[in-house]
């Protein structure tokens, strides 16, 4: 029934004084995300698919949008509407060949209207990735990166054709480059263009071709290229390097190359965004009696003085010991370090009785049964080894 229609402009998730550009790019966002051939099977899909085009045709059409703002779903009942849908619904005067003209283009390789046809067009990007070290990562490197580029060829200046010769216009497409064709949709015939098979959308063929290119117009060479690899950058990142990608089609600029950084694992760091993270074990004495120890950065060993009494898994922050930013090299994040006390599992009888005296002076009874039979509990630097640092 009409009452149970969703509204028109919520459908389109639009206002009511929305304009025909904006009725028309908000159905062009649902048609594609629905759109049956997009979505195969999906019954869901298929029926909001529908339920959006029936919404556009009414809200693109001036008369029959200015009938439903006065008397809604009303309006089209009992006459070229219905239950809605492709079923039974009026939808002339919509004009739906543009829109599905790109979506057929996305799905099936045809270019848009008024596409690319067969003027300059910019090469392809080459990507190519490359490994570095952690620490290479933290303070920016320079890489040789080899690789095989295309140039154009010097034989025919790049034509494709024998020297001597020249490139004949397509027949085929008229020397457009592209060619229009007929689909059939759920609105009927909808045109649409792709690009000539015959000249692969550059407007000519090649009769004769050059011997030193094959008629490709480029020859391939191997390369060196230099990589600027900046300092901070993360695992995963890429660097640009502006036109040393694929050559351009008639005319059109180089492509770029997109160098990917693998970071490789550091034995000891890790890093999380601009801070980096590490575990240095510290002996039991040195929690206990505090002191200097020696804590490894990206930058070199740097000298941290433990406090007496400290427990393990501390963690400390070597204020401005991290990642440079990409943007600003001299701002850098920290270096946290957790402390882990060691507990060694090998002693000597020397180590062994030495310990039992540090026990007995400490006066540590944890857990020892009393003459009352009660199990006495005593924190180990809360009570008796705070008297001893006291002392």
């Amino acid at each position: 029934m009409a009452e149970s229609k969703r509204d028109y402009y919520e459908v389109l998730g639009i206002g009511r004084d929305a304009d025909d550009g904006a009725i028309k790019k908000a159905y062009r966002v649902l048609a594609k995300k629905y759109h049956p051939d997009m979505n195969p099977g999906d019954a869901e899909a298929e029926k909001k698919f529908k339920e959006a085009s029936e919404a556009y045709a009414v809200l693109s059409d001036p008369e029959k949008r200015r009938q439903y703002d006065q008397f809604g779903h009303a309006a089209f009942e009992g006459g070229a509407g219905g239950a809605g849908g492709f079923g039974g619904f009026d939808f002339s005067g919509a004009d739906f060949s543009d829109i599905f003209g790109d979506i057929f283009g996305d799905l099936f390789g045809g270019g848009r209207r008024g596409g690319r046809g067969n003027g300059p067009m910019r090469g392809a990007n080459i990507r190519k990735s490359i490994r570095i070290t952690f620490e290479e990562a933290i303070f920016g490197c320079e890489k040789e990166l080899e690789l095989i580029l295309k140039d154009s060829c010097t034989a025919c200046n790049g034509t494709g054709a024998k020297p001597g010769t020249s490139p004949e216009t397509c027949s085929k497409c008229g020397g457009k480059g592209q060619i229009v064709y007929a689909s059939q949709s759920f609105f009927g015939t909808v045109q649409n263009v792709q690009t000539c098979p015959s000249c692969g959308g550059s407007g000519k063929v090649i009769k004769e071709k050059c011997t030193s290119c094959s008629g490709t117009g480029y020859t391939s060479s191997k390369k060196k290229i230099q990589v600027s690899i900046p300092a901070g950058i993360d695992n995963g990142q890429s660097v640009r390097i502006r036109e040393k990608g694929e050559p351009g089609i008639n005319g059109g600029p180089r492509g770029d190359l997109l160098v990917e950084v693998n970071v490789s694992r550091h034995p000891i760091f890790q890093r999380q965004e601009m801070h980096i993270f590490s575990t240095v074990p510290i002996s039991f004495a040195q929690a206990a009696l505090g002191g200097d120890i020696r804590v490894a950065t990206v930058d070199g060993e740097v000298i941290y003085t433990v406090k007496p009494g400290t427990k393990t898994d501390t963690k400390v922050r070597l204020k401005g010991k991290g990642v440079p930013s990409l943007r600003d090299s001299r701002v850098r994040g920290d270096h946290y370090v957790t402390l882990v006390i060691q507990t060694p599992d090998r002693l000597s009888a020397e180590a062994k009785e030495a310990l039992r005296k540090f026990d007995q002076l400490a006066g540590n009874t944890l857990n020892q049964k009393t003459d009352e039979g009660k199990t006495k509990k005593k924190g180990f630097f809360k009570d008796k080894m705070k008297e001893v640092f006291e002392e």
